[in-house]
């Protein structure tokens, strides 16, 4: 993977990850106080199927 490539996708996180607070802050907000609500297993089985779901993503797009 060359560089560019990876500051590139590093780029588009960002970006997404900035989309819901920016367009909804109060649903952002809600949301954000739920996660914190969940016990730390809950919280790596969600991690987990984040990275499973990305990782599934980038198989079928490759």
């Amino acid at each position: 993977m060359s560089t560019e490539v990876f500051w590139s996708a590093l780029a588009l996180v960002l970006v997404l990850e900035g989309l819901l607070p920016f367009l909804s802050p109060g649903g952002w907000r809600r949301g954000f106080g739920q996660l914190m609500q969940l016990r730390d297993g809950q919280l790596r089985f969600f991690g987990l199927c984040c990275i499973l779901a990305g990782l599934a993503l980038l198989w079928l797009l490759g």
